[in-house]
């Protein structure tokens, strides 16, 4: 909105950036948040070492935010690792996510007649071209459900659980009978992100996840924004249906539109479920993978008799967000019982010893004013997931109900192009 010549004012309640989805530092204010008793352990390192994440996610390296970071220059503020390795979780064990044609081959997790109609499948994605018929070996991408193109691959039930859970990225199985075009486009940008570096699809911020929302400020002050932390939201002032101004302290800052997360207009959010995460501290790295300082460990719900995924993502101080030689590994799902905790125990078991666990269960909202009359655009909650897609998501669909217009990623460069030009050229 700055760069599109908005005067863009940002007001936070938090003394820190990122809302809901901060890092924590020092480790000690995370145990205060939890209220945990008494202070961390001598064996967890000094304080200042910890930059913990409330809500895990992963950068998918080909995908919506890191274009948005790429276009926008925030990537100058940031430093980023490669997640060393991704993981699928098949009767009580890990695998690798095979998701070349070479990986197929090789993979533990089929047999040889399965792995070569998988390579097939894979070869079938990576040509598939909505433009040239040819390709398409009689699948029409806006009709044919993805159930189908499964069965004309013969890929067993495992073999579907992990392509499109671990690869499309699915939460649920709903997808099965949607047009498959978005499956194959799904599949298509795990390939490509992974193409990139080659150890994994992800990416992930040195000193966590707080310091995206820092690099977005910086750019905003750049085109002229002002970010106010620690700043006390009174009330949203409301009049004949439509927003025109915040007050806090005492004083009305005036607007013509307003963003929001649910938590600052609950009467117009709706709670949609509810996410359990299990913050875990550990002085290992998981089992089976490799020794890996970081992954992404997907659990398919049918593995676990369950409607929803299970995520592990886990980092560790190679990433500058733990003391020496200590690991964090985040585990979430969205709730589906009345015993969350049981709900993600093949996840935890994974994990075990664990030296220290925070537990939350956050209500989820989506927003039932979209905004046209009130200029109040709110966004939804965070989901499990353990990627940004569908925060992004939620981001364009917020830009085109305060626009009209698409997010477009191409005038975005050319803007960019030119201011960073011209103040080259002074």
């Amino acid at each position: 909105m700055s760069v599109k010549g908005k005067k863009v004012l940002h007001m936070d309640r938090n003394s820190y950036y990122g809302g809901d989805s901060a890092s924590i530092t020092p480790l000690e204010d995370l145990y205060k948040r939890f209220s945990l008793p008494g202070s961390p352990p001598d064996s967890m390192g000094k304080g200042r070492d910890w930059n913990v994440d409330l809500i895990p996610k992963f950068l998918m390296a080909n995908g919506q935010l890191v274009r948005m970071l790429l276009i926008t220059q925030v990537t100058r503020y940031l430093d980023f690792k490669v997640i060393e390795g991704s993981f699928v979780y098949k009767k009580g064990s890990i695998y690798k996510v095979p998701s070349t044609e070479t990986e197929a081959l090789a993979s533990s997790l089929m047999g040889i007649f399965e792995k070569r109609r998988f390579r097939k499948f894979l070869v079938f994605v990576a040509n598939f071209d909505e433009n040239d018929p040819k390709t398409m070996e009689g699948v029409d991408p806006k009709k044919t459900p993805m159930r189908d193109v499964y069965k004309k691959f013969d890929l067993g039930q495992d073999v579907v659980d992990f392509t499109g859970h671990a690869l499309a990225l699915y939460r649920t199985d709903d997808y099965l009978d949607q047009p498959c075009i978005d499956t194959i486009n799904r599949i298509k940008l795990y390939s490509e992100s992974l193409a990139r570096y080659g150890k994994s699809p992800y990416l992930y911020p040195l000193y966590g996840l707080g310091e995206l929302p820092q690099g977005f400020a910086r750019l905003s002050a750049i085109y002229g924004g002002t970010y106010m932390l620690n700043k006390p939201i009174e009330e949203i002032i409301i009049e004949n249906g439509k927003v025109v101004g915040v007050k806090s302290e005492g004083e009305i800052a005036r607007c013509k539109q307003l963003i929001c997360d649910p938590s600052y207009l609950m009467d117009k959010a709706k709670k949609v479920g509810q996410v359990i995460r299990v913050i875990c501290i550990m002085s290992h790295p998981i089992k089976s993978t490799s020794d890996a300082n970081s992954c992404q460990i997907i659990i398919p719900q049918n593995q676990v008799n369950r409607k929803h995924d299970i995520y592990v993502c886990m980092i560790s101080y190679a990433h500058n967000v733990a003391a020496q030689g200590k690991y964090v590994a985040i585990v979430s799902t969205t709730v589906e019982t009345n015993e969350p905790e049981k709900e993600i125990k093949p996840a935890l078991d994974l994990l075990e010893p664990i030296e220290q666990k925070f537990v939350s269960i956050s209500d989820m909202y989506d927003p039932t004013d979209m905004g046209t009359e009130s200029q109040v655009f709110i966004s939804r909650s965070y989901d499990a997931t353990t990627h940004f897609e569908t925060t992004c998501d939620d981001i364009k669909d917020i830009y085109r109900r305060m626009t009209g217009t698409d997010f477009d990623f191409a005038e975005m460069e050319r803007k960019q192009n030119d201011i960073f030009g011209d103040a080259a050229d002074q």
